[in-house]
């Protein structure tokens, strides 16, 4: 759900810029050589392995990372501000499926352009939808498919996450924020209301009445004052904030990728228990741990003052 395309326009409008800087990519690493690629124009081209690489219409896919065990997912829409378009989700939920089964990745940070994250769903693909479509087709239920990813998430927002955008943000784990973000759910000011987890997750996020300020007046807040209220974790200049979520993603990666789920799950249950239950939860969670080898080497590690060597075990 999300701003109008053109609604968008008249706002962005009010800068004076309009270099190719609007639509400027964060490029990978140039140390990487497994990214996945969009298709170029030429495609006879391109040698077998490139067609391999370029094998996504709305995303850049890469490994980051001294281990390369840290997966950096881009979207790629950069025309329609990484517009959340059915196609665009789709992929996404097939990407992250096949990472959280990745033996070799730790972390995952998703990320857009330095323009924008993700301005909101595709108002003109769902302009027309009709009550019994959408209910039938069970419209926008594959976007869930990012929260049920069991490897922790880092959204790394740059720009605008309006709408569709911020609730994508909202389903990560962790959120980081370029000094210039913006955040907000204004689908009130089209005629509707949050269908992707906006009026749920934000109130867990920042309080109910800020919630309810954002979501009834459409208002957008800024990078500083998202940090300031719970939204975000921390606020980096614009072109250290992809660079700054790798690390941390590199720091996750370097545990017990058992453990590291484990603790993921944990923490998620306390948005959906009391705390007497989730403090039992908790404590089952513990003592699970205490028949893995990765707690073992663990502790051992630390009374033999040596670092870890976890196995996921």
């Amino acid at each position: 759900m999300s701003f109008l395309t053109r609604t968008l326009s008249q706002v962005l409008t009010r800068s004076t810029t309009t270099t190719t800087r609007s639509t400027l990519l964060l490029k990978p690493h140039p140390a990487t050589s497994l990214a996945l690629r969009l298709a170029s124009t030429n495609p006879s081209q391109q040698s077998d392995g490139d067609k391999q690489q370029k094998k996504y219409e709305y995303l850049l896919v890469d490994t980051k990372g001294q281990n390369s065990n840290v997966a950096l997912v881009q979207l790629n829409r950069p025309k329609a501000l990484n517009a959340l378009c059915d196609g665009l989700m789709k992929e996404l939920s097939t990407v992250l499926e096949s990472l959280d089964k990745d033996d070799k990745i730790g972390c995952i940070v998703l990320t857009g352009s330095t323009r924008a994250f993700a301005a909101g769903a595709d108002i003109k693909e769902m302009q027309n939808n009709k009550l019994a479509q959408v209910v039938g087709s069970g419209f926008l239920d594959q976007w869930s498919a990012v929260a049920r990813v069991k490897k922790p998430i880092i959204a790394a927002v740059n720009g605008f996450a309006l709408g569709g955008g911020c609730e994508l943000s909202m389903m990560c784990d962790i959120i980081y924020a370029g000094e210039k973000a913006e955040f907000g759910q204004p689908e009130i000011i089209i005629g509707t209301i949050p269908g992707a987890g906006g009026t749920q997750r934000l109130p867990r996020y920042v309080g109910k009445s800020k919630a309810m300020e954002m979501v009834l007046t459409g208002d957008r807040i800024n990078a500083k004052e998202a940090e300031k209220i719970g939204l975000v974790s921390a606020v980096f200049p614009v072109d250290k904030l992809v660079d700054e979520a790798i690390k941390t993603a590199e720091k996750i990666a370097s545990h017990s990728r058992i453990v590291v789920q484990l603790a993921k799950e944990a923490v998620n249950t306390a948005f959906e228990t009391t705390l007497a239950e989730g403090n039992r939860f908790e404590k089952r969670l513990f003592h699970t741990t205490f028949g893995l080898a990765d707690r073992k080497e663990g502790m051992t590690a630390f009374l033999e003052k040596r670092k870890p060597n976890f196995t996921g075990q």
